[in-house]
């Protein structure tokens, strides 16, 4: 290698920030690797928000509630190392939602009403471009908008069943509190209301009341990303549109002509 190759290439923090670039942003065998074992710990990180109810009365829940802290600071971290525009990640909805995580992961006790907003880690994870680059492939990237939308449906009944459970079932109620606090909610975005479980006074009925309007609202969405026709995602390089039909010409925001990669190539 010359000297100037080795003047060239970054040393120290620098090299840091550049090696984390290539396996949070790359498209190598090891930023792939390296990416999906990060979805398998975010999938277990999610797995211990939805079972905290049950877990927070067990001798061993701050030792993995910190350790569950220590790996979200440290992707938090790493992420924006990885960064070009540090200031602009951390305005992103996504990072933000990640910051208050971590802030109940910290104060566990002082934050407890607020641990259910956990789960809202699930959708953190569902707007992540670097999810989605895992399924850039034929026959999977068409679900994207599908997905989206169960997501939505599934982290929204889970932040509710947990508001429930958190402010109408906690006391001693553990494991079945919780699921009697899923079943009303799901009972209630599904408009089926059984009856069996209501939530006392004012603020159950405006509970119930918020989670139906909102409840069916995710349906509807997600029945219309299910059954509306198929659209790419292809930013448009003048206006910025994301979602154009398989075949088109033209931006039909802004005219712009477009150069869509053809998938059957």
């Amino acid at each position: 290698m010359s000297k100037d190759a080795e003047a060239a290439e970054p040393t120290g923090f620098a090299a840091l920030r550049d090696r984390l670039r290539r396996i949070y942003h790359g498209t190598t065998p090891l930023a792939f690797r390296f990416r999906l074992a990060t979805m398998v710990v975010d999938i277990a990180i999610i797995a211990f928000f939805i079972a905290t109810p049950v877990l927070q009365e067990t001798p061993t829940f701050l030792w993995l509630d910190y350790a569950v802290a220590a790996l979200v600071a440290a992707d938090m971290t790493a992420r924006l190392l990885a960064s070009t525009d540090m200031p602009r990640l951390m305005r992103q909805p996504t990072f933000l939602v990640d910051f208050f995580i971590l802030l109940t992961l910290l104060f566990p006790t002082a934050l407890a009403n607020l641990g259910f907003l956990r789960i809202l880690r699930l959708w953190s994870l569902s707007r992540s471009g670097a999810l989605w680059r895992h399924l850039e492939m034929r026959r999977l990237k068409v679900w994207r908008d599908a997905s989206q939308a169960v997501v939505n449906l599934l982290t929204f009944l889970l932040v509710v069943a947990g508001f429930v459970y958190t402010f109408f079932f906690r006391d001693g109620s553990g494991f079945a509190g919780y699921v009697d606090a899923l079943y009303f909610t799901v009972a209630t975005v599904t408009t089926t209301g059984f009856g069996d479980i209501v939530l006392p006074g004012i603020a159950g009925k405006l509970t119930a009341i918020v989670t139906m309007i909102i409840g069916i609202s995710l349906f509807v969405r997600l029945a219309q990303s299910v059954f509306r026709p198929n659209k790419v995602f292809f930013p448009c390089p003048q206006c910025g549109l994301q979602r154009h039909e398989p075949d088109a010409v033209h931006c039909k925001a802004c005219g712009y002509l477009l150069n869509i990669p053809d998938d059957n190539d």
